[in-house]
């Protein structure tokens, strides 16, 4: 009997579910525990390699890949193959104009806490304490636990366009008007790293000033939205308990040889540039091996969703001044100059601007796009991202406002109820993003306030 075409499309999806769960488990074993345990062992002094370790940085410098890939290439091919099958079906879904037909409206109900969720997020908050007082003790000075170094802090403005429909009119983008911005361009990891030894994934938080509507308890008298935002469409953890294990593998690798670190990015790198190849992604590997891009010719998503007024949605950030976009995919040079992606951001702004376009990705489907889980991938072909707004950044010098950093705290909780982060992953952020920030600037010496315009700062 001939199979009809629904027929087909279920068991084309159920086989791309299978799969999907398959690569989820492959990538869980791609992190920092296992590499970091093979690497130093434990057993073995800090200041040590181990045999392991050793092999591995000759592999790494001699830019092979993996033997993980010789088993697992064939699947992932035939992952590749039925997900780009399903989603052709798929496509009779969205309308004529190549937008969904409908979207998901936001409900307190779309979120699901996990057991023992309120400990699992105390624990998150012990462990980022916990590596905290080791880069304290390193560095003389208490730093972010991620987002440490800095590539550059710049100021500038946020216009919101004009003539929008009527489900991309939300919250902060409910009206065309301007607002005074702060932006702030990073690597991930909570330590200062030597860019010629590790390249991991950017981050760029957005601090919108001049935001008026109801916030978030405790949170009344702010008037800033931040937005987080990293190079990665997702993000490595599915939600806080996964997150948990991972920052507490993370932390317990921090005071790893920088040998060991510069082992594992090279690796990580190579790795995912053979995934890259069949159209596959890692999100573990490309945080431990993430290309040498410039930053600011990058796009930046804020990976987990958030409520968007009457919808839910992902936000993200793309270059759109042609210089940038020409410098899109090719990496710089960075084997001379421990700060080479900072050098890189100064030199662009001492002379030129940038305009960037802000994007919306709204929710059709909580199946398909996941709340809870953060390290699913929302299809594009789906709902494509959609601008809503352009972030304008004059030529400035900066390097020298580097130093303003110290005062801002980037914090899912500077928002409005209508940009509510949502999801396990952000109920961990909105609480210890807050602690985590206050702590470090009161160990500096430094205001803990929230400022309400950039000359506060």
């Amino acid at each position: 009997m001939t199979k009809s075409a629904d027929e087909l499309e279920h068991e084309v999806e159920a086989t791309r579910e299978r799969l999907d769960h398959t690569l989820g488990d492959l990538q869980s074993r791609l992190n920092i525990a296992s590499l970091t345990e093979n690497l130093v062992g434990t057993r073995h002094p800090v200041g040590s390699l181990n045999g392991g370790a050793q092999r591995l940085l000759n592999t790494a410098k001699e830019n092979l890949v993996p033997t993980l890939l010789i088993g697992t290439g064939f699947g992932f091919l035939v992952y590749e193959t039925l997900r780009k099958t399903a989603e052709r079906r798929r496509l009779r879904f969205v309308g004529p104009d190549g937008l969904p037909r409908s979207y998901v409206r936001y409900s307190d109900t779309l979120e699901s806490r996990e057991t023992n969720e309120e400990d699992t997020i105390q624990r998150i908050i012990t462990t980022m304490k916990a590596e905290g007082r080791i880069t304290r003790d390193r560095y003389g000075k208490a730093v972010r636990t991620s987002h440490a170094k800095s590539h550059g802090v710049a100021e500038g403005e946020l216009r919101v366009l004009d003539g929008l429909p009527p489900e991309l009119r939300q919250g902060l983008f409910a009206e065309p008007r301007t607002y005074p911005v702060i932006i702030r361009v990073s690597h991930v990891p909570g330590e200062y790293l030597d860019d010629r030894k590790v390249s991991s994934p950017r981050g760029m938080s957005i601090k919108v000033f001049g935001v008026e509507g109801e916030r978030l308890p405790g949170h009344e008298s702010e008037v800033t939205q931040d937005f987080i935002l990293d190079t990665g469409k997702v993000f490595p953890s599915p939600n806080a308990k996964a997150f948990l294990a991972t920052i507490t593998a993370q932390q317990k690798a921090t005071s790893a040889p920088d040998a060991v670190k510069q082992a594992v990015s090279a690796t990580s790198r190579a790795t995912n540039a053979a995934l890259n190849a069949v159209g596959l992604n890692s999100a573990n590997l490309d945080f431990f091996g993430h290309p040498p891009f410039h930053p600011l010719a990058e796009s930046y998503y804020t990976q987990t969703p958030l409520r968007y007024g009457d919808y839910v949605a992902k936000l993200a950030v793309k270059p759109v001044t042609d210089k940038l976009r020409a410098w899109i995919g090719k990496t710089i040079d960075v084997s001379k100059d421990e700060n080479a992606l900072r050098s890189a951001v100064t030199d662009y702004f001492r002379t030129n601007s940038a305009e960037y376009e802000i994007a919306v990705q709204l929710c059709t489907d909580p199946k398909r796009m996941p709340i809870e889980n953060a390290s699913k991938e929302w299809p594009e072909q789906e709902s494509p991202y959609r601008p809503v707004a352009r972030l304008t950044l004059p030529a400035q010098d900066t390097f020298g406002q580097i130093v303003r950093e110290e005062e801002l705290s980037f914090c899912p909780a500077h928002t409005l109820e209508a940009h509510r982060p949502l999801g396990s992953i952000n109920r961990a952020r909105l609480k210890a993003y807050e602690v985590m920030g206050a702590l470090r600037r009161q160990e500096n010496g430094s205001f803990t306030s929230e400022p309400r315009a950039p000359t506060q700062v």
